[in-house]
């Protein structure tokens, strides 16, 4: 039971929809972060759009949907194999 345990944290622990969920919370928090406090210059360069606050919102959306997925549809262990395994073989 507690190898069964132990495998179920394991499976949500490296679960690809909080890394990738994470890695763009992170990177939208910095992304929006620069789009407040673009300069002019940076806007006139962009044709007059935030794209950097535009962009860094976007990003803070996906990592909060695809966390919001992995709440909401958890993943479940892998199911353990009849056969021991062998490396001698």
């Amino acid at each position: 039971m507690a190898d069964e345990t132990r495998t179920s944290k394991a499976a949500r622990l490296f679960d690809v929809r909080r890394v990738i969920g994470g890695l763009f919370l992170l990177y939208g928090v910095i992304v929006t972060l620069l789009g407040l406090f673009d300069s002019q210059a940076e806007i006139d360069k962009a044709q007059g759009v935030r794209i950097n606050l535009w962009m860094g919102l976007a990003m803070l959306a996906l990592g909060l949907l695809m966390l919001l997925w992995l709440k909401l549809s958890p993943p479940e262990a892998p199911p353990e194999s009849s056969e021991p395994e062998n490396p001698a073989e």
